[in-house]
């Protein structure tokens, strides 16, 4: 039974992690709930094998029992919350990421890092394949997190280099499913509660923009892959790479949920990408992983999920 640290571990990604995990190992999650809920972990704190630590990565975090794995997933992930302070934004990014490097090294542990598709920025290159550099404004109004996730992964080579710390680095893409925060600004959640209430159904510029929509429990289990790979190092993209336009998005959420909601347009924010597809190869390769669940079957999940929230 393996000890593992799962910052972020009461989020949207990181329960869920928690809830694979747990089955085998004894989990220890870390959240300042700036944007985790503790109702997302609530089923885990019976568990002997499950602790919860209230504590924000920017600040040195010290454990004394022995470490074998850290999951790295600690920052806000979409727009309206990474840029509701954009300062404690990136310094989740590098103070944390530099603390839990710190805490990899002083206990020999391996680490994943939860990165992201937003290091593309918005891509000159379709579908993204892990070699390219992307297309980012170090300056602009998303740098806080887009730029704070480029130099997390600076940080884990460099330690991974100059300290042969072993390390994980995984590229996630548009990821949805339950435990979504309905507030949280991003284009699925957004749309499922538009949709229940019989509300307009709010699409940024023309609707054509592209995105690819990954299954929660998809990329839990090619996280969970990369981190127990001996070799993959990475970065190696995780996401799924069928390709809907935001309008396509739009009128599978009114089918699903029978809505009377109608989409309607409005200006698109600046800095948002055009297109969003990955390039899975190397997982496939490597990792013997691809999604399986697919767009619709996933919706009706997390559509359900939103349905039973009060």
């Amino acid at each position: 039974m393996k000890t593992i640290v799962v910052t972020g571990g009461a989020g949207f990604l990181g329960s869920h992690l928690c809830d694979v995990l747990i089955k085998e190992n004894k989990v220890i999650c870390v959240d300042n709930f700036f944007t985790g809920n503790e109702k997302n972990i609530e089923h885990l704190k019976k568990n002997p094998n499950f602790t919860m630590m209230n504590h924000d990565i920017i600040d040195p975090l010290a454990i004394e029992e022995n470490i074998d794995q850290i999951y790295n997933l600690a920052c806000p992930a979409s727009p309206v919350h990474y840029q509701f302070n954009a300062i404690r934004t990136i310094k989740a990014n590098v103070l944390g990421t530099i603390n839990m490097l710190g805490l990899a090294k002083k206990h020999n542990a391996r680490m994943l890092q939860a990165s992201t598709s937003e290091v593309y920025g918005d891509p000159k290159e379709h579908p993204q394949k892990e070699s390219y550099w992307g297309n980012v404004n170090p300056i602009g109004i998303r740098a806080c997190y887009d730029e704070g996730k480029r130099c997390a992964e600076t940080l884990c080579f460099d330690y991974h280099r100059q300290h042969k710390l072993d390390i994980r680095v995984v590229r996630i893409f548009n990821t949805y499913g339950p435990r979504m925060a309905r507030n949280d600004g991003r284009v699925v959640s957004n749309f499922i509660s538009q949709a229940l209430a019989d509300k307009d159904i709010t699409i940024y510029g023309d609707g054509k923009q592209t995105r690819s929509f990954c299954y929660v429990a998809d990329l839990i289990n090619g996280m969970v892959a990369m981190m127990n790979q001996v070799k993959a190092i990475g970065p190696v993209n995780l996401g799924n790479p069928d390709e809907f336009t935001i309008l396509e998005l739009a009128e599978k959420i009114i089918h699903l949920t029978g809505s009377k909601s109608k989409p309607i347009n409005k200006e698109l924010h600046a800095a948002d990408p055009i297109q969003r597809k990955p390039d899975i190869s190397l997982a496939k390769k490597h990792l013997n992983w691809e999604p399986k669940i697919e767009l619709e079957e996933g919706l009706k999940h997390t559509i359900e999920y939103f349905k039973n929230l009060t």
